[in-house]
């Protein structure tokens, strides 16, 4: 069972759908400030499930489908017959929790509502990150390979800086912790594998 494809299926007709129906997207959004009036947790999750376009849907199911398929392989060696499992509940509980901070700081503010998968995406690749530090990613824009461990600092610092700068209507800060989270989740099961990411930086 191909749990990433999975993933992208129902992430994909979900979002398809809520394209024509705009009341989905209205019920299903992340929205904190009607979470909290009437405690409707379960946007903490749909909201991931929809997108503002074909655009957004596109480059976020590109990224699990790049990333997740290894990651997928990965976690079921490393993990055993669990990896499957634990896989699919890191992407979800990255989904969740790269909303917690805004759940709380926009709790109060009717005009403010997040979509997209990005959460979890970005903890899909920074666990690619941890287990792979000097694989290669490719930026549209960019023929060259960069390492992946660098990679994920200048996108961890570009998203504080994004995120800072408020100049625009995407979760930067969502991002951050999507990717904080995809990286440390695993260590929290297998502490050695933030050994053996530190061993293969200095070359040991």
């Amino acid at each position: 069972m191909n749990i990433t494809i999975i993933l992208i299926a129902i992430t994909s007709i979900i979002s398809l759908v809520a394209f024509q129906k705009h009341q989905w997207i209205e019920r299903l959004i992340f929205y904190p400030y009607l979470i909290w009036r009437n405690k409707e947790w379960y946007r903490m999750l749909t909201g991931g499930l929809i997108h503002l376009d074909l655009t957004h849907l596109f480059f976020n199911m590109f990224v699990l489908y790049s990333f997740g398929s290894y990651i997928e392989v990965a976690f079921g060696q490393i993990f055993g017959e669990a990896g499957g499992l634990i896989y699919a509940a890191m992407y979800l509980l990255a989904i969740v929790l790269a909303d917690v901070w805004n759940l709380f700081k926009k709790r109060d503010d009717p005009n403010y509502r997040s979509l997209g998968a990005s959460g979890g995406v970005a903890a899909v690749l920074f666990s690619f990150i941890l287990i792979k530090p000097f694989g290669l990613l490719y930026l549209f824009f960019i023929p060259i390979g960069i390492p992946a461990f660098i990679f994920g600092g200048l996108y961890l610092a570009y998203s504080i800086y994004m995120a800072k700068r408020q100049s625009d209507n995407i979760g930067h800060l969502a991002h951050f912790t999507g990717a904080i989270f995809g990286f440390f989740f695993p260590v929290l099961l297998q502490p050695s594998l933030l050994i053996r990411f530190v061993q293969t930086l200095i070359g040991q």
